[in-house]
């Protein structure tokens, strides 16, 4: 065979300039990019060595000729030209790729049957023996395709593509290739880095691929050392002698490499099922004293090498399949910046990304953006340095335009809420009334007590104000520098000039005192009401904003709905959750924006479980998790909750249950009612509850009960004192709260 033959090695779109870089290094003679691949010329050594040792091709093919094609018998002519009996035995399995563009040729299934007749009739023998098709381990794979009337035979070299090292036999979600994975690592210079020492963290390493294809750079290890068979090793001009030494030099490299003191190269995935898989894989490449898996949340992600080096965060945050809603991937881009900035400082970042647009929200400046292809979809390699300079000032801010896209039933115990009204600039801010002036001093009084316990306390959103002065009836609650005022109806002794005017000195003194613009507040106002009313949705802006409180972030919306999305009279009870979730499995049931949920898996819940009927609220749920680098390993469940407990055979350590009033949903059979049902919920939670664990049972209806067999069978008691926070002590009936454990 002629020394200088034709190649066309094939790769993913948008890293064939990388590719025309390797095989040039790997001494390719005359390289020229096209589109998906590069072609070529060199040796047959050559052409085994791209089999071995490239680490972005997915084919390499052998041409054997080029022929003028104008239809279908063209191209059986043209590949019948060709000596087939110099390729293949007579009872040899075949294999046809057929791509590209022919007259009369409607389909790929049917240019490859034509190629495949060529070959097969000149092959058969007077005996009836022929060779015959075999789509998964054929001895001979050919790849035609056809363009611009002109048609290239070639040989597979490869067999299956190349990216499928054979380390990789179970796969995370949504994994990626491991050609495209090493495109990533070379194009954020890990090569590089490696030579220097440096280490590489990826903070959601799914399959592993990520850490082995940087761990073979990193120890010169051959990438398809492990591969038992290539296109090559049944052709009759296969030269095993040319191959064997290659191999025997490739393994004498990875030996030498992985004998070096390893680098420190380590993966973290939230899905406990994952990490044998990832192991196994790891394993298979050779890797174990290299590569390090671990289970984590981004939550509790940071880097911490061995020798305190700094390297290379790489990363390919879930898409939103994976994930769920897109909405929650804003929150998730939201925390992955905020970790990338608080405990990475000094590192790169090379973060592969679907939606450019979501790496915005990182809050990072991305000084390189490479434009790469997962399969068919578009993507963006953001390269970032990770130092203070590079940081966008407020790019993690709590709006979004985000919008729930139902409403559910809340609780209508206080009453109906009418639609927000609109606050006007006052005239002359530091002309207040006297009587807004009394409530301003009052104001300021709650606001000094109060707002240095909150900093202490690591909470931004509290209760400043509940109608500590009965004249002026409200409830005023802080989110960071918006106030959310609830209008409590007035008694009948109160004429409606009075309250309105009473109101208006609030709205007016309120901007002055606390020094945020009147378009900060946002009034609403609670109506008493029975029967069967329910809330209903107040408008549809779908503004989103973070708050704090302790050490989990939470979703608030204040103008869309009665409630925002977090009952603070809870907060005690959220954190008492937390405390105690560590290495349990938590049930939230009417889990509303699952806050308590947060609480729990940021304590270090093993597992969480939320179950709500209403798909707003659980969306609202996901995006809280993702805001805090929670994955969805955290289990939101849609549906009628004591359906969901007479069908679940679960077992829980840690149940919390705050149920609505009532609810007359159109989802559900019956109405609900906490009075007269909550003996029921209770025991059937119950029978959920594991040996030694503990159900908190929480509701705010001012007559409930607490049914006395309940107390009789089970150990209970009244912690309502204990779950009120100093912003709630005025009101101490907000709630009633009971600890419930078996008798022992």
């Amino acid at each position: 065979m002629h020394e200088s033959l034709e190649f066309f090695v094939t790769c993913p779109k948008g890293i064939e300039g990388l590719l025309l870089d390797e095989l040039t290094a790997l001494g390719a003679e005359s390289p020229r990019e096209t589109v998906a691949g590069v072609s070529m010329r060199g040796s047959l050594e050559l052409g085994y060595r791209i089999c071995l040792w490239s680490r972005l091709a997915n084919r390499v093919l052998l041409v054997l000729n080029r022929f003028a094609v104008t239809d279908a018998q063209a191209l059986y002519d043209g590949v019948a030209a060709v000596d087939w009996t110099a390729h293949m035995a007579a009872d040899a399995t075949l294999s046809v790729d057929f791509g590209g563009i022919l007259p009369g040729v409607d389909n790929t299934h049917f240019g490859a049957l034509k190629v495949k007749d060529a070959i097969v009739d000149q092959l058969r023998q007077a005996d009836g023996s022929r060779p015959g098709v075999d789509r998964q381990n054929p001895d001979l794979r050919i790849n035609v395709h056809c363009r611009s009337g002109e048609a290239q035979l070639a040989l597979d070299l490869s067999g299956h593509s190349l990216h499928q090292r054979g380390y990789r036999l179970q796969q995370g979600a949504a994994p990626l290739k491991e050609n495209l994975a090493a495109a990533i690592l070379i194009r954020a210079g890990w090569p590089q880095l490696a030579a220097q020492g440096s280490a590489l963290a990826d903070p959601m390493c799914g399959s592993g691929t990520f850490l082995v294809e940087a761990a073979m750079m990193a120890t010169d290890m051959a990438p398809n050392l492990q591969r038992e068979r290539f296109g090559f090793s049944r052709w009759l001009q296969h030269q095993p002698q040319i191959w064997e030494t290659l191999l025997a030099d490739a393994r004498q490299r990875a030996e030498a490499g992985l004998a070096r003191d390893p680098l420190w190269i380590r993966g973290y995935e939230a899905d406990p099922r994952l990490l044998q898989p990832v192991r196994n894989n790891i394993q298979r490449a050779g890797l174990t004293s290299w590569v390090k898996v671990y289970q984590g949340e981004l939550a509790t992600f940071e880097p911490h090498p061995d020798r305190g080096q700094a390297g290379l965060i790489v990363c390919n945050p879930p898409y939103g399949e994976r994930l769920g809603e897109e909405a929650s991937l804003v929150y998730l881009y939201q925390k992955l910046g905020e970790v990338l900035r608080e405990r990475c400082t000094g590192w790169q970042a090379a973060i592969f990304t679907g939606n450019p647009d979501l790496g915005k929200r990182m809050g990072i400046r991305s000084h390189k953006q490479y434009s790469l292809f997962n399969g068919a979809l578009p993507c963006k390699l953001l390269m970032m340095d990770l130092q203070p300079e590079r940081y966008v000032t407020g790019a993690s801010g709590g709006t979004s335009a985000a919008q729930p896209r139902s409403q559910s039933p809340g609780d209508p115990q206080t009453g109906a809420p009418r639609e927000p009204a609109a606050v006007a600039e006052p005239a002359g801010a530091a002309r207040l009334s006297e009587s807004a002036q009394m409530f301003a001093n009052r104001l300021k009084k709650n606001l000094k007590n109060l707002g240095k316990w909150a900093r202490q306390q690591g909470i931004s959103c509290y209760r400043v104000y509940d109608a500590d002065m009965p004249e002026f009836a409200v409830a005023i609650d802080l989110y960071d520098d918006w106030a959310h005022v609830q209008e409590y109806q007035a008694p009948e002794s109160i004429s409606e000039d009075k309250a309105r005017s009473r109101l208006q000195d609030v709205l007016v003194a309120l901007p002055e005192v606390l020094g945020i613009p009147a378009s900060h507040v946002v009034l609403k106002q609670r109506l008493r009401q029975s029967g069967s009313k329910q809330y209903q949705r107040m408008d549809r802006k779908g503004e989103f904003l973070t708050v704090r409180e302790g050490q989990v972030r939470l979703l608030v919306n204040l103008t869309d709905y009665l409630d925002t999305g977090v009952f603070l009279d809870h907060r005690p009870l959220r954190l008492r959750l937390a405390a105690e979730a560590r290495g349990k499995r938590f049930l939230n049931l009417f889990c509303y924006t699952a806050s308590a949920t947060v609480h729990a898996a940021v304590g270090g819940a093993r597992s969480t479980t939320s179950v709500d009927l209403s798909k707003t609220y659980l969306d609202w749920a996901r995006r809280n998790l993702s805001l805090n680098g929670l994955s969805d390993l955290h289990k939101l469940v849609h549906g009628d909750v004591m359906q969901w407990l007479e069908e679940d055979r679960g077992e829980y350590d840690l149940i919390f249950i705050d149920p609505p009033t009532f609810s007359n949903s159109k989802r559900l059979e019956d109405v609900f009612d906490v009075q007269r049902d909550h003996t029921h919920l209770i025991e059937m939670a119950m029978a959920r509850l594991a040996p030694g664990g503990t159900l908190y049972f929480s509701n705010n209806f001012r007559r409930f009960r607490l049914d006395r067999a309940l107390e009789e069978k089970y150990q209970v008691s009244d912690i309502s004192v204990q779950t009120l926070d100093r912003d709630f002590q005025r009101n101490t009936r907000i709630h009633r709260t009971w600890s419930i454990t078996r008798r022992s």
